[in-house]
């Protein structure tokens, strides 16, 4: 499994997973494959079908924004994880073990003792082994092919997102705080897509005499 989306300011996080086995292994993995942040757009999109043809089955969950928001990060990482492996889990394979990319498990439902626990609507109860790989997208193919179908699906939503709120620069900025984005947030303030529990920037006041309408962007008027 793989997250995409974590720092971003706006849209999903995102979470991939790929399911394989010992004969998985046994096929060579797709030329090329590696951690998609490492990969250009053209090439994450002409290898995507050749990861997906690879693995047994695999699955891509999203945690919205406003589920950020309720969650936290890490509560919504974990959200989006379990929708992947029960997309990945439809196929008819059951997951009993799950190697994350990184060094922090943010799959496993904290304890019911902890006093920061709160009820996870995706935990289904089933106990799964859970380890973690540093850099498990350069090191480990199917970490890497789960980084890939994730960062395919969110780029995706990020592309409808920005259609249907042009300014923020989503089409290529994928909803992270890029210039473009920092400036509009300035300029017209956030959406329904923004995390409205990170620190934004402030929406700036309108010159004195402008003629603009607050809350809306000048060439709305």
């Amino acid at each position: 499994m793989d997250e995409v989306g974590r720092g971003a300011l706006a849209g999903p996080v995102t979470v991939g997973c790929v399911l394989v086995s010992a004969s998985s292994l046994t096929v060579p993995f797709p030329a090329g494959l590696t951690d998609s942040k490492l990969l250009s757009a053209a090439a994450r999109e002409r290898i995507e079908p050749a990861v997906a043809g690879w693995v047994l089955a695999w699955g891509v969950g999203h945690a919205s924004p406003a589920e950020i928001d309720a969650l936290g990060i890490v509560g919504a990482l974990r959200t989006a994880g379990r929708r992947a492996l029960r997309a990945a889990e439809s196929a008819g394979t059951t997951v009993r073990a799950v190697l994350l990319d990184g060094s922090h498990d943010w799959l496993t439902p904290p304890a019911q003792d902890d006093l920061f626990a709160v009820d996870d609507p995706e935990d289904d109860g089933v106990a799964l082994e859970v380890r973690t790989l540093v850099k498990g997208d350069l090191r480990c193919a199917s970490v890497a092919a789960a980084s890939v179908l994730a960062k395919q699906a969110r780029d995706r939503l990020m592309d409808e997102a920005d259609a249907r709120h042009p300014g923020y620069g989503w089409a290529s900025n994928k909803g992270y705080g890029s210039a473009d984005h920092l400036a509009e947030l300035r300029r017209v303030g956030p959406c329904d897509e923004h995390r409205r529990s990170w620190r934004l920037p402030a929406r700036e006041a309108a010159p004195v005499g402008s003629g603009a309408v607050p809350g809306r962007a000048a060439d709305e008027g």
